[in-house]
C-alpha cells in the first residue's frame, strides 16, 4: 500500500502540474487545458493564413502574463511558490480584455502586451467564471484602447466546415501565431465544475499559450480558444460567442451568478423493454427521469417521467433537440435560453398523461466535496494536527496515484464514496487531516492520519470545519478523542490541555503565522456556547 509520504509527493506533483485547473468529467472526452501538452503536428502561422489575416484582428489580440500563487492543499496555511503562466486575450467592447479563467485564476499579478509592442501594461481581473472558463480584465492605463479597437463578434453560430483562424501567443516564440482549420463539430458538452455549454471543435492547432485567443471566421470572432485534446492531432475547442455573451450579460451587475441548469439524473428512451415497461406508444419520444434532483424539495419531476418537450422544442429518445437547421444538441442547451424567473417550461408524459411542469433551475449543483474555484482552502491547526475542508482539488491530487486510489476505495474512504453527494444539515462538508503530523511527542506511536476524514470529536459528529472549531473551543473533557470515517486506521486520543499548550510552540517551530484561516480564528476566539 502507498505510504503517506508517497501520497504527499503524488498530491504535490499533481498540483504543480496544474491539477487545480478545471477538468471535464472522466465520462466525457476530456480535452486537456490549452496550457497542457502541445498537439502533435501543430504548426505556426502559415502563408495562406497570413494572406487572409485581418489587421484589426491582430491589433486586438494580446499576450497575457500571469504570476500564479496556487493553493497548497497539503500545507493550507501557505501557498505554492509563484509560477509564471502565459496565455492570450482579445479586446472587447467596454475597454475590456476577454481571456480564459484558467489563464488568470489565482494570479497575484497580471500584465498584457499588445502584438508587436515592447511594453507590458498592468491589468486586474474584473470578473471570472471558472466553470465556463471565461474572465474579463481591466487595464490600469485605458489609453491602450485608443489604438486597439475591440474585435467584432459574429452574431450566429458558425456552420460545420466553415474556415477558421486561431490567433494567439503559443509557446515557442514571441510573435503572434495564426493557425488555420475548419469547424468540425458543434455540441452542448461539459466544461467544468458541473457546467455545460455550447462548444465548437476545430482542427486548427491550439497549443500551450493559445488559451484566451480569438477564433475568427472571415473578419469576425466566432469564439475563444480554451483547450486541446490530449493525444490527438489538431483537435481544439472554442467557447462560442453565444456562451461569451451570456457570461458578459451575467456580469453586467458586477457579479457572476452562473448559468441556469437542470441537475436531474436522466436516461435515454432507446431500449424497447423500457418503452414497454412505461406503456408508451410509438408516438411518444423523449428522455426518462431516472432520479429527480434531490436538491429541490419542490421538484415537480418524478421518477419515470418522460420529458418530451422543452418549451416548444421536441426532445428525441436520446435527449437531443434540433436547432438552427441540422445542428443537433442536448436538450439542456435550451435551458439557458428559455428559463424565466428561475424555472424552465417542460412537457412530460406521466402514466400516459401529458403534463406541463416548470422545475426550478440552479446556477450550480452543491457538492459535499466542492471545488475551490479561485479560493484558498480554510484550515485549523490543533496540536500536531492540521484540519481542512475536503475539496475537489485535494481529492484530485490524492487520487492521481492508482495505488492510493485503490487503498481509499478498499477502506471505504468518503473521499471516494461521497464524491457526488449533496450537503445536508447533518453533514455540511467533509473535514480531513490535510497534512502529516507536525513533529511532536503528542503523536508518538500513532500512524500518520494524512487523508483521513474526521467523523466525530468526543462522540459528537462533526458537521463542518467550523463546527469542529466550535467543538474544540468549548471542550472541557480531560481527553480529546478523534474518530475517523473509514475501515481500519486508528482513533486518536490526546490530553486536551497538553494539545492546547503545544499548539503555539508547534506553530512557532514550523514557521506557521496563524493557527487557522481568518474566518475560523474568529470562531476560535469567540465566546463559548456555554
Amino acid at each position: 500500500m502507498m505510504t503517506a509520504a508517497d501520497a504527499i509527493a503524488a498530491v504535490r506533483g499533481c498540483l504543480m502540474a496544474g491539477c487545480l485547473l478545471w477538468t471535464l468529467p472522466a465520462a466525457a472526452a476530456a480535452p486537456a487545458d490549452a496550457n497542457g501538452a502541445p498537439a502533435p503536428g501543430a504548426t505556426d502561422t502559415t502563408a495562406e493564413a497570413a494572406q487572409i489575416q485581418a489587421p484589426d484582428v491582430a491589433n486586438a489580440v494580446v499576450k497575457v502574463f500571469s504570476t500564479m500563487r496556487y493553493p497548497d492543499v497539503i500545507r493550507p496555511w501557505t501557498k505554492q511558490q509563484p509560477s509564471e503562466v502565459t496565455g492570450s486575450g482579445v479586446v472587447i467592447e467596454g475597454k475590456r480584455i476577454l481571456t480564459n479563467a484558467h489563464v488568470v485564476l489565482y494570479a497575484s499579478q497580471v500584465q498584457v502586451q499588445a502584438n508587436q509592442a515592447g511594453d507590458k501594461i498592468s491589468a486586474k481581473v474584473e470578473a471570472v467564471a471558472p466553470g465556463i472558463d471565461l474572465a474579463v480584465l481591466k487595464l490600469e492605463d485605458e489609453s491602450f484602447f485608443d489604438t486597439h479597437a475591440p474585435i467584432k463578434r459574429a452574431a450566429a453560430v458558425p456552420q460545420i466546415k466553415d474556415a477558421v483562424l486561431a490567433y494567439g501567443f503559443p509557446t515557442g516564440g514571441t510573435s503572434l501565431s495564426i493557425t488555420k482549420g475548419i469547424v468540425s463539430r458543434i455540441e452542448f458538452a461539459p466544461y467544468g465544475y458541473s457546467v455545460f455549454g455550447l462548444r465548437i471543435q476545430i482542427d486548427a492547432a491550439i497549443n500551450p499559450g493559445n488559451s484566451g485567443g480569438p477564433a475568427v471566421a472571415g473578419d469576425k470572432m466566432i469564439g475563444l480558444a480554451f483547450s486541446a485534446l490530449n493525444n490527438a492531432q489538431n483537435i481544439g475547442y472554442i467557447i462560442p460567442n453565444e456562451e461569451i455573451d451570456l457570461f458578459l450579460q451575467d456580469i453586467a451587475d458586477g457579479h457572476y451568478h452562473g448559468k441556469p441548469a437542470l441537475f436531474d439524473d436522466l436516461q435515454t428512451l432507446e431500449n424497447p423493454a423500457l418503452r414497454s415497461f412505461l406503456k408508451l406508444s410509438n408516438s411518444v419520444h423523449g428522455i426518462v427521469v431516472r432520479r429527480p434532483y434531490p436538491g429541490d424539495p419542490g421538484n415537480p419531476l418524478k421518477e419515470w417521467d418522460v420529458i418530451t418537450q422543452i418549451a416548444d422544442a421536441p426532445v428525441d429518445d436520446q435527449g437531443m433537440i434540433h436547432i438552427e437547421g441540422d445542428l443537433r444538441v442536448g436538450f439542456r442547451y435550451l435551458v439557458q435560453k428559455v428559463a424565466k424567473n428561475g424555472a424552465v417550461p417542460l412537457t412530460i408524459v406521466r402514466a400516459g398523461q401529458s403534463l406541463k411542469v416548470s422545475p426550478h433551475v440552479f446556477p450550480e449543483r452543491p457538492s459535499l466535496i466542492p471545488e475551490l474555484k479561485g479560493e484558498y482552502p480554510p484550515y485549523f491547526i490543533y496540536g500536531p494536527l492540521v484540519f481542512s475542508k475536503v475539496t475537489g482539488s485535494f481529492v484530485n491530487g490524492v487520487t492521481q496515484n492508482a495505488d492510493w486510489m485503490r487503498a481509499l476505495s478498499t477502506i471505504g474512504s468518503p473521499l471516494v464514496t461521497l464524491r457526488s453527494e449533496l450537503p445536508s444539515a447533518e453533514r455540511e462538508e467533509l473535514v480531513v487531516v490535510s497534512s502529516p503530523f507536525f513533529p511532536n511527542k503528542l503523536s508518538q506511536g500513532y500512524s500518520n492520519a494524512f487523508g483521513t476524514v474526521l467523523y466525530s470529536v468526543n462522540g459528537t459528529r462533526v458537521r463542518s470545519l467550523r463546527h469542529l472549531v466550535v467543538l474544540l473551543r468549548d471542550l472541557k473533557d480531560e481527553f480529546v478523542v478523534f474518530r475517523f470515517e473509514q475501515w481500519g486506521g486508528e482513533t486518536l486520543v490526546f490530553p486536551r490541555k497538553e494539545m492546547m499548550a503545544a499548539t503555539e510552540d508547534i506553530l512557532s517551530d514550523n514557521g506557521v503565522r496563524a493557527q487557522g484561516s481568518p474566518e475560523l480564528l474568529a470562531v476560535w476566539t469567540g465566546k463559548s456556547a456555554n
